[in-house]
């Protein structure tokens, strides 16, 4: 166990490394932010004084070594557009908003693919299946900032049942976490839905019905759980393009998360802004795919025993 921990550890500093390397890169590549900050009539003295004063003069690769410095000594750079604050704070701000959002539309799609699933194995109904997997394929085929604004226009503009902007309202986390979990849910339905399948064909499915036990409680108490490893392996991996998706989801329900602030701070060539919340995401999918595999081994003992 000893041994997993630190190749996992090691694993982490990696993909952090990566990250920050790629965000300093990709950011120095779009070209200085100065001209930006600076109003239209900026003397170019002007320009290149702001230039020197945020260390865009000094070579690429000392600007590198400063970043990384900086960053090893807790300090990730204050933000172009709000002078005095640091950048990690800003992003540090968002981040329960994005985490509220992006748990509960992840666990609603989840529930959704779970209950589905279950229904198909208790039924055994094709009909019923062609009819889940039909509803989640339409879906998944509509693009997330569309799919809101449908609901927006729906729910909010035609009937005025929910807010529409904003986290000030309970009720305002219900469209965008129906946008998220409905995207989600024929990925998972169909793991769940084959995984159940070739778990009913296994020997220990076909004693407990021997047995005589009640179809729902073989389903829900066996089957399920040993099912359900493929799903949280699938979740875990495919964090990355959730969180992407989560960006488009805020902007457009105006949800005050990471994904407005990344946006606006690309948009504004906000380098320090861009780059701590890179490395805020990148320690999220490092912790969420860490907690899948302390869940996959409670589980399954195999996982257990393998680690």
């Amino acid at each position: 166990m000893a041994r997993l921990l630190v190749r996992r550890l090691l694993q982490a500093l990696t993909t952090v490394f990566v990250v920050v390397t790629v965000a300093f890169l990709l950011g120095r590549l779009s070209g200085s932010p100065a001209a930006l900050l600076l109003s239209d009539t900026a003397t170019t003295e002007q320009i290149d004084a702001l230039n020197a004063r945020l260390g865009f003069d000094q070579p690429i690769w000392q600007q590198y070594v400063d970043y990384l410095a900086g960053i090893l000594t807790g300090d990730f750079g204050d933000s172009y557009r709000q002078a005095g604050v640091s950048s990690m704070e800003l992003v540090l701000e968002r981040v329960p908003a994005s985490l509220q959002l992006g748990a509960v539309g992840l666990l609603l799609g989840i529930l959704f693919a779970v209950v589905a699933a279950v229904i198909v194995q208790l039924t055994g109904s094709r009909g019923i299946r062609t009819a889940f997997l039909g509803l989640g394929a339409a879906r998944q085929a509509v693009p997330d900032f569309f799919f809101g604004l449908l609901l927006v226009l729906v729910f909010s503009v035609s009937l005025g049942l929910l807010p529409s902007l904003g986290n000030r309202d309970p009720l305002a986390i219900v469209m965008p976490a129906l946008t998220i979990a409905t995207g989600q849910f024929v990925v998972y339905l169909r793991l769940l839905d084959n995984s159940l399948g070739e778990q009913f064909r296994l020997d220990y499915a076909r004693t407990a019905f021997a047995r005589g036990e009640h179809r729902f409680r073989v389903v829900t108490s066996e089957l399920l759980p040993n099912a359900a490893l493929p799903v949280l392996t699938i979740a875990g991996i495919s964090l990355g393009t959730f969180l992407g998706g989560l960006v488009i989801v805020e902007n457009v329900f105006a949800w005050p998360g990471m994904g407005q602030l990344m946006l606006s701070a690309v948009y504004s060539r906000d380098f320090p802004v861009v780059q701590s919340g890179l490395i805020v995401v990148a320690v999220l999918f490092i912790l969420s795919n860490a907690l899948v595999d302390l869940v996959s081994a409670a589980i399954d003992p195999r996982v257990r025993q393998a680690a």
